[in-house]
């Protein structure tokens, strides 16, 4: 019998989380272990999980950028019966599954929101005939807690139910210590692991989509609407104007936001202008394009840093949300992209920083990073198996 694999993801407002959680658990499926993707937020079409099984739970989302008040997918907020619905579950699955390894997306130094279902989760998890090992799966950049009893509380649950915490990115690049203090306590079972991404373009493969083209993206869309705005207005103020502009709209930007972004684009120019959903190709577009325009999140970032030429980002930095803007910050002290905060932005601004990161240097000349964060976390659940 093949090894079993549970994976807990919620996605609240972006889609990051879940696009990494559902790359890791397809390639779990590909090397043969028997997968579960558990997912707590709004469905997204296409997803692609290969082999895993997804157990779609009942959706809840946040209603705005303070991810304090949480609603169904119609738009009532979550009470008491929902939620020990969704506990429950949430350790069905666990208990039909009877993973060897349980991963859960952020928690507990995120989600504190869901302690609800979470906690129910890992003491399930703790009171199985065969405990599983229990793995918390973060990304590069905590949002920082302006609390120091909360980052206490992170650690305390951690060491009472955790055995390890994997991050995904490169310390290199950017150390968990920098958003999180308490790391020194968690030193011993902190596996930095790469990025995880895929889906980019193999050596030798040839396409022209996007050739010549500047891209806008704005991730799953669901804040993306100003920036996209504000680059349709840019375009005439821009050194490139002459060239094609396409917006790749994210599935969770509302409709009503993206026949606006496609009125505005036809009146503009209709030929010169395609503002489309999100595509499957887009890292082929990204690696051809002239430049690229985006939000700063962990996909689009590290896809941007593997084949980009050249990019400028204007990060969302809304609420409490403080992991685009830091890592903007870093990668703009290093020189590799033009910055554009979300408190400046405007079709000048835009315009100025796509002229500039034109005039500079090309992403290729940096130093790569560590983007081979599916081998690497492979390479730790054998062992972790083995073991």
């Amino acid at each position: 019998m093949s090894a079993r694999l549970m994976f807990h993801v919620q996605h609240l407002l972006g889609i990051g989380h879940l696009r990494r959680a559902a790359t890791l658990s397809r390639h779990f499926a590909v090397a043969g272990y028997d997968t579960v993707l558990t997912s707590g937020g709004a469905p997204v079409p296409g997803l692609d999980i290969g082999g895993a099984r997804l157990v779609q739970l009942p959706p809840v989302r946040a209603t705005d950028k303070l991810f304090k008040v949480l609603v169904d997918d119609n738009d009532a907020v979550i009470d008491d019966a929902f939620k020990a619905r969704r506990a429950e579950m949430l350790v069905d699955a666990l208990r039909q599954q009877k993973p060897d390894i349980l991963f859960i997306e952020l928690f507990p130094f995120g989600r504190r929101q869901l302690r609800f279902e979470l906690m129910p989760l890992v003491k399930a998890a703790k009171a199985l005939p065969k405990p599983p090992r229990i793995v918390s799966s973060v990304r590069d950049i905590l949002v920082q807690s302006p609390k120091p009893e909360r980052v206490a509380e992170m650690v305390e649950l951690f060491e009472r139910y955790f055995d390890d915490v994997l991050v995904h990115g490169d310390p290199a690049f950017i150390p968990f210590a920098r958003t999180f203090p308490e790391h020194a306590r968690l030193a011993d079972r902190m596996h930095h692991t790469g990025y995880v991404i895929d889906g980019l373009p193999k050596p030798g493969q040839t396409s022209d989509v996007g050739r010549g083209e500047v891209l806008v993206s704005a991730g799953g869309g669901a804040v993306g609407a100003p920036l996209m705005m504000a680059a349709l207005d840019a375009r005439a103020q821009s050194k490139v104007r002459d060239l094609t502009w396409r917006f790749l709209c994210g599935h969770g930007m509302p409709e009503e936001n993206f026949s606006a972004l496609r009125a505005h684009a036809a009146r503009l120019d209709p030929k010169g202008i395609v503002v489309e959903r999100a595509r499957s190709d887009f890292t082929t577009m990204l690696a051809n394009c002239v430049l690229s325009i985006s939000q700063g999140g962990y996909n689009t970032v590290i896809e941007t840093l593997s084949v980009a030429d050249r990019a400028v980002i204007a990060p969302y930095a809304g609420g409490l949300e403080t992991e685009q803007a830091f890592r903007a910050d870093l990668l703009a002290e290093r020189g590799v992209f033009q910055v554009v905060a979300e408190d400046t932005l405007s079709p000048q601004t835009l315009a100025a920083g796509v002229d500039r990161a034109l005039d500079g240097p090309s992403i290729r000349t940096f130093p790569r990073i560590d983007a081979d964060g599916v081998a690497k976390t492979l390479s730790l659940v054998r062992g972790w198996l083995r073991a």
